[in-house]
């Protein structure tokens, strides 16, 4: 079999879905192919904690600058946003949901910094260890300092 992975991927992609969909497992090209699909499991943890980042940047900003929240709806239209693309990717994957509280913690430390960064606040405004539980931030109907939060 002559495979065409490092010279033109999409081919490769196409030839391999094919050869699998067909049954002929002698073309597969198994250790590249095993590679893939295992980055593929990495590139959604990673983008969930991406976007769990922003949430909480946003979440942060959303707290600790209620006076900014009327100059327009970024923050909102964001923190909708990311939740609903981080229910997407959990609807797509739900083994991902353990992963959250972890990635929360991973994560929570670089949006606190850009949240200093972002507003020139004191960076000791913000919680050492994020302040709101893991069904808190995925919540809809969570908006922090209003009254449905618990501190």
């Amino acid at each position: 079999m002559t495979s065409n992975y490092d010279s033109d991927f999409y081919e490769w992609t196409q030839h391999q879905a094919a050869a699998l969909a067909a049954g002929h497992f002698s073309e597969l090209d198994l250790a590249n192919l095993a590679e893939e699909i295992e980055s593929l499991g990495k590139s959604d943890r990673r983008q969930l904690g991406n976007r769990l980042e922003v949430l909480m940047l946003h979440l942060l900003k959303w707290r600790y600058q209620p006076e900014r929240r009327q100059t327009g709806h970024s923050w909102e239209d964001s923190i909708l946003e990311q939740r609903g693309r981080i229910e997407s990717l959990l609807s797509d994957s739900p083994s991902l949901r353990r992963q959250v509280s972890d990635l929360v913690s991973t994560h929570y430390p670089r949006a606190r910094r850009r949240a200093n960064s972002q507003t020139g606040l004191p960076l000791e405004t913000f919680p050492q260890t994020c302040p709101w539980t893991q069904d808190q931030i995925l919540d809809d109907e969570f908006w922090p300092g209003e009254e449905n939060e618990i501190d």
